[in-house]
């Protein structure tokens, strides 16, 4: 008996250890710490965006939609300069596919990042489920008139965001330094323009995050579809006409919030710390 119970452990120490060896074959050193990155930056993301339309929506004295709109590119902005070193700031499943689809970030990690997002932004919604009570719907969007409306207005503001996005992340002639400021600035304006319409998502886990705490999926694959299709068009745009005579895998390092730091990253060996056990 103690022989077939040591042979079990020996067994399941065995596959433990083939499943540490293939991840950190497969992954960067700190990979973890990137992931962890992406669910607090999504997590305020969603904390603050959500909460002030939620505000707005409840009594727009307190919060009006402008506000809200401000609120919203702010806390991009800020997220883009906290994290966008770690993991690049992306906090939108739909910026990550489109990265992946222009061969900027690798595809093995895209269901990471996309799983750490939702985590985060399910996690921000449950908290202002709690912090906001009564009101019932903590930062839901949805149509304001027919689908085929909001579906057309996400996927041109987000081919906007991703648009300008692409440039300061990935481009060696763009300012990269102004990365969080210019997208920021794109996000504030588009959801000003896209509030009243189809509320200004932009992004899936900001949509379904709400979606999931409120118990409220009206029109929910629109704000699938949409940002999806809207970045990868930007994403695919911006390539056509990107200005160098280099790859996007040549392009050196500066401070932005895309593929090129992220790569950079991936490029250094940092000091050992408790999540980079992977």
């Amino acid at each position: 008996m103690a022989t077939v119970d040591q042979e079990m452990n020996i067994s399941v120490e065995s596959s433990r250890f083939h499943f540490v060896k293939l991840f950190r074959e497969h992954y960067p050193s700190g990979f973890l710490r990137k992931v962890v990155a992406e669910v607090i930056a999504t997590y305020l993301l969603v904390f603050v965006t959500c909460g002030a339309a939620a505000i707005s929506a409840s009594d727009e004295h307190k919060v009006s939609k402008l506000g809200a709109s401000v609120a919203g590119g702010l806390i991009v902005t800020v997220m883009i300069y906290a994290v966008g070193h770690i993991s690049g700031a992306h906090m939108n499943p739909a910026v990550t596919t489109a990265f992946a689809a222009v061969l900027n970030f690798p595809w093995k990690q895209v269901p990471f990042y996309a799983a750490a997002q939702l985590t985060g932004a399910i996690s921000a919604s449950f908290t202002l489920k709690v912090l906001l009570h009564p009101i019932r719907n903590v930062g839901t969007t949805s149509p304001s008139g027919t689908a085929v409306q909001a579906l057309i207005m996400e996927i041109v503001v987000t081919f906007s965001m991703m648009f300008i996005t692409s440039a300061v992340a990935t481009d060696t002639k763009a300012v990269g330094e102004l990365a969080g400021i210019a997208v920021g600035s794109a996000v504030c304006i588009t959801s000003i323009l896209a509030g009243p319409v189809s509320g200004g998502s932009m992004n899936p886990a900001r949509t379904l995050g709400p979606a999931i705490a409120s118990r409220y999926f009206k029109g929910v694959w629109v704000y699938l579809l949409g940002p999806v299709t809207g970045t990868l068009l930007g994403a695919w745009s911006y390539n056509l006409i990107r200005v160098t005579d280099k790859p996007v895998q040549a392009i050196p390092r500066r401070f932005s919030f895309g593929s090129r730091r992220t790569r950079a990253i991936d490029e250094q060996s940092p000091s050992m710390g408790p999540l980079d056990a992977f």
